[in-house]
Order: C-alpha cells, then structure tokens, then sequence
C-alpha cells in the first residue's frame, strides 16, 4: 500500500488496481473479439504460416551425395551398423540422418575427423559439431551422428525415427555387429 495526498491506493503487481482493472478489461474485449472470429490473437508470424507442417513432403535430394560420401569416408575408418535415414518428409531441419557407430571414443573421434577432412576436401563444411561419445556433424542437408556402439544403443535415434525410410546402402560384412560382439 502506498500513501498519496491523503490517499490510501492499493498496488496490483506494480500497477494500482484502477489501472490493473483496466488492462484486465482491454484483455478480456480483446479475448471476446477473438472468439467471435474477428482477430486472430497469434503474431503476424504465427498467423501466416500453417504451424510448419509441410503440405506435401519434399522431394528434393540435396545432401544425399555428402550423405553417401560420408557412408564411404565412415566405412574407410571401419565404422559399424550405418543407417542412413530419409527424414525429409518427417522434419524441417534436415533431409538425411547418418548413423554410424565406433567400438571406442578414440574410434569416434578418427571416424568424425575423417568425415571432416574429406567433406571438406569435397567442399564441404559443417555448420556445427559436437564431440565425444556422440559426436554430431551437421551440414545442413544432411547429419552425421558417430557413436560409441553402447551410446547409440542406449538413446536409440533408430527408434525414434522408425518411420524414416531407409536409404539403401551396401554394408561389407565387417562393418556389422555380430550378436556376440554387441554390448
């Protein structure tokens, strides 16, 4: 409570209750126009677009030849289990997902770097990376995911894009994971 000219006014977050009683009416006016149809209460940016769900999925295959380059580059340095995911009908950031596995953290780090270097030589520069067990690559059109073989089971990226369709890759034999071999 503050004291003015003689005046008791009681203070409503900041505001006195004169003026606090007002905007809670501006806002309730402006809450019936909205229901009655006449104002959408979204921002502009809200308004113009459909909540970022494309009509059609895309058909566009940009980054699928960086992909499959880095299938070749991940395999040079013996990774394991590649998956490479067509997400381009599920997601907005991104048309292809590559996952790869290492048997080490030191596996990890030579798969990535040479992923890097060979991207790179081809033209190629990510837009960001993370490193360690994880080790993420993106390149816009494409990511790159480089696990420690006991990480990716673990978060599963597999199952949580089950509805991506699998890009066909040919696999050698040694790049699999034996049941014996699995964590």
């Amino acid at each position: 409570m503050t004291q003015r000219k003689g005046k008791t006014e009681k203070r409503a977050g900041g505001a006195t209750a004169k003026t606090a009683k007002a905007a809670k009416a501006t806002r309730t006016a402006a809450t019936d126009k909205a229901a009655k149809g006449s104002v959408d209460p979204r921002p502009a940016r809200a308004r113009d677009h459909d909540d970022g769900v494309p009509v059609e999925p895309r058909t566009d295959t940009g980054g699928l030849d960086g992909a499959v380059q880095a299938v070749q580059l991940a395999l040079d340095k013996k990774a394991l289990e590649p998956v490479l995911l067509d997400v381009r009908a599920l997601c907005s950031y991104s048309n292809y997902l590559l996952l790869v596995s290492g048997r080490s953290e030191r596996q990890v780090d030579a798969i990535s770097e040479a992923i890097r270097v060979g991207l790179r030589d081809a033209g190629l520069r990510p837009l960001s990376n993370e490193g360690g067990l994880w080790t993420i690559l993106d390149y816009a059109d494409f990511v790159v995911h480089v696990f420690h073989h006991p990480v990716r089971e673990h978060f599963d990226l597999e199952g949580l894009w089950i509805d991506a369709p699998r890009v066909p890759i040919e696999v050698p034999a040694d790049a699999r994971v034996t049941a014996e071999e699995a964590y």
